[in-house]
């Protein structure tokens, strides 16, 4: 029970933090603080489904419809269970920021009709940003909390 109580968190803290940060969380060029979390899945092997319930739900109220609702869920879902596969590699810290640049810019830019490298790299970047200077302190903060 507790597993799945968890997840559920995960998927509201997700939810919530997407939301406050709405003007920055959606559109070609984003920078979702709340991919923090996206390494939740080292730590917590719930986390996985706690983040796909998560993306897939912020992304019904905001984000570009059936694409991104599914698409961005589902590249969610692969990265998450990545992370948590290599949850002692480098490789767990890497799949959330590859997967995001190259298969949601997959998508992202023909709806904003921008260079499919230029979204990638964007959000590369913006992942990068968040998973390095944010998601590994947290990582830390947990480990030692657990």
């Amino acid at each position: 029970m507790r597993k799945y109580v968890r997840a559920a968190l995960i998927a509201a803290v997700y939810i919530v933090l997407i939301y406050l940060l709405q003007p920055v969380s959606f559109g070609p060029l984003q920078f979702r603080a709340a991919e923090a979390l996206t390494l939740l899945p080292m730590l917590y092997p719930e986390a996985v489904l706690g983040l796909f319930v998560g993306v897939l739900t912020a992304n019904i109220f905001g984000g570009l419809g059936p694409w991104d609702i599914f698409g961005g869920s589902a590249v969610t879902l692969i990265a998450a269970y990545v992370t948590y596969r290599h949850r002692d590699s480098w490789i767990a810290y890497a799949s959330p920021i590859l997967f995001n640049a190259f298969l949601v810019s997959a998508y992202l830019h023909r709806f904003y009709s921008q260079p499919y490298w230029l979204v990638a790299g964007s959000i590369a970047v913006s992942e990068a940003a968040v998973v390095l200077i944010l998601g590994i302190p947290l990582i830390k903060i947990l480990r030692k909390i657990k």
